[in-house]
């Protein structure tokens, strides 16, 4: 067994079976061999076979005893280790060019990763990662689905979401109460929603902040006359529009404004 306690105010769940670190780690194609950050590494469970397969390795982790064991097994030419919290980190200085994340994510913070990924979407072309089970089932849930939700449409925007496989509570030391599921998000094709990102992501968070309401009460906050916009979408809630159709509604409510 590893020599790091794992800390409960960090949220953190060393994953103990190797066949699926290895699975997980399986699971990053990066087929142009970007450089590779992992999020949270705490034992090195994943690392041992990042570093196998890719050359270029940094490793953000914010708990010292985790950052002292890593350095102890893990120092060479291939792998940067960095002590740094990644919700706080200068992401603009490391995702310069393109760069695949991988982690088992703390799942206390698992939604601000997420959105931290989004603002900067054009250079993390690819994040497989492992989160609460019901965490991975709402961002790949399309619309018409009870979990679909904000961090579904704003991640489906740019990226395609696929489920993976589901990871039992067994695998981690201490047992977490949830069961766990990896996901890959891979950057869509999409070069622009030709509005304005933080227009679109606050018409998504009001449309889904009052998610029983129709778009036409749900959206009152955004004080925007809706009334040149087509009923049949105002009639809707908002689990009921793909991310097309939130793109399109944004692009509108954009030229009224």
């Amino acid at each position: 067994m590893n020599m790091v306690n794992p800390k409960k105010s960090l949220g953190q769940h060393f994953l103990t079976d190797n066949n699926i670190a290895q699975n997980i780690t399986n699971s990053l194609i990066n087929e142009s061999n970007y450089p590779v950050i992992e999020l949270g590494p705490g034992t090195g469970i994943l690392t041992q076979y990042l570093q196998q397969r890719f050359d270029n390795l940094t490793l953000i982790e914010i708990d010292s005893e985790s950052i002292n064991y890593l350095q102890k097994q893990y120092s060479n030419e291939k792998v940067n280790i960095i002590h740094a919290d990644f919700l706080k980190a200068e992401l603009n200085k490391m995702l310069i060019s393109p760069t695949c994340l991988i982690g088992n994510f703390p799942y206390n913070i698992s939604s601000q990763i997420f959105f931290r990924i989004l603002d900067y979407h054009n250079n993390i072309p690819e994040t497989v990662c492992m989160v609460q089970d019901e965490v991975a089932r709402r961002l790949a849930a399309s619309e018409g689905n009870k979990t679909y939700g904000i961090l579904s449409v704003l991640l489906q925007t740019w990226y395609n979401i696929e489920y993976l496989f589901a990871v039992s509570p067994k695998v981690f030391y201490p047992q977490p109460k949830v069961k766990s599921a990896v996901i890959r998000l891979t950057r869509n094709e999409r070069k622009s929603i030709d509005c304005e990102w933080n227009f679109y992501k606050s018409l998504v968070k009001t449309a889904f902040n009052q998610r029983r309401k129709t778009l036409r009460n749900a959206l009152k906050p955004i004080n925007i006359s809706l009334d040149k916009i087509d009923n049949n979408i105002l009639d809707k809630r908002a689990e009921q529009l793909s991310v097309y159709a939130f793109i399109d509604l944004a692009n509108e409510l954009s030229g009224l404004e």
